[in-house]
């Protein structure tokens, strides 16, 4: 059931990258970004209440756990490092082919599992290795993609902001799973519904914050916004993306490395995306970049 729920999760996610790339063209970051976060909170704040004020929704999926400071308290730490993920990311999109964002980004389950040997010891087996080469091949092969459209790697500070972005997601995902895991297997144990409902709170609140202070002054000096309904689209597609995948953690024998590579098979969906209505460059190599890390990715499930 986990791993229906995480390819599940990949279209969607696959979805709401395409809808980023275009709300993002000859457009300001920061509102787009705020408004993202605005509509997360408002699809599920009524959540938040329902549980709260009465039995309405007990027992059932969609039903928010009640806790304190004492649980709050990661959830404002997931918020601050998906927010800071975001940010680099959406100014890295903006700037850079979403077929050369999507392979980066479908790094990150190999990022998740170097994570998972250094934070937790873990040893890797020789399908898991292989699968790390495969991805670190793929990044240097989509470098040399890059530069046939004028994007060097080593000194393109929106590579830079991108790679971060990763990194931060891999971060994000192995924290995700020692927020869910029981306390008798050394997590937190958080209610899942608790976790989506309130981060997307703690970052609405934290990027009010961003935007009046580093836009709203200068927003005459710097890109205009203007209104895009992909923009909304954007909101309702990560939303059911994050639900689908934080729903398949919380199921028992759920493994982090596997619903994160299935996951990061979302550039399948966005690649596709990125040829037919970006007209994007380069395909043929990209693809051949593509192809090499989903086989990465084959090899850390065998590997798993």
């Amino acid at each position: 059931m986990w791993l229906i729920l995480a390819f599940l999760s990949a279209a969607f996610l696959g979805v709401y990258d395409s809808l980023k790339k275009k709300s993002l063209r000859d457009n300001a970051v920061l509102p787009i970004l705020f408004l993202n976060t605005l509509f997360s909170s408002l699809l599920f704040l009524p959540f938040i209440i329902l549980s709260a004020t009465g039995q309405t929704l007990d027992g059932t999926i969609v039903h928010v756990a009640s806790g304190g400071w004492h649980e709050h308290r990661y959830i404002v730490l997931k918020a601050l490092i998906v927010l800071s993920s975001w940010v680099l990311g959406y100014f890295g999109m903006k700037h850079l082919p979403l077929t050369i964002v999507g392979p980066i980004n479908a790094t990150r389950p190999v990022m998740v599992l170097v994570g998972a040997m250094l934070l937790f010891g873990e040893r890797l087996n020789l399908w898991q290795w292989a699968g790390v080469l495969l991805a670190v091949v793929s990044f240097l092969m989509l470098s040399r993609s890059g530069k046939k459209e004028g994007i060097d790697f080593k000194h393109d500070h929106w590579i830079y902001m991108i790679v971060g972005a990763a990194l931060l997601g891999a971060l994000s995902g192995l924290y995700d799973k020692y927020l869910m895991a029981p306390v008798s297997e050394g997590g937190v144990g958080l209610d899942r519904m608790m976790v989506q409902s309130w981060y997307n709170i703690y970052q609405c609140a934290m990027m009010f914050v961003m935007l009046m202070l580093l836009w709203w002054p200068y927003r005459h000096r710097t890109t205009p916004f203007h209104w895009d309904w992909a923009i909304l689209g954007i909101s309702l597609f990560l939303s059911a993306a994050d639900f689908l995948y934080f729903y398949s953690l919380s199921l028992p024998s759920a493994m982090i490395s596997i619903v994160s590579m299935i996951r990061r098979g979302s550039v399948i969906v966005s690649f596709i995306c990125g040829a037919a209505f970006f007209h994007e460059k380069n395909l043929k190599a990209k693809a051949v970049d593509l192809a090499l890390v989903l086989l990465g990715m084959i090899c850390l499930y065998i590997g798993s």
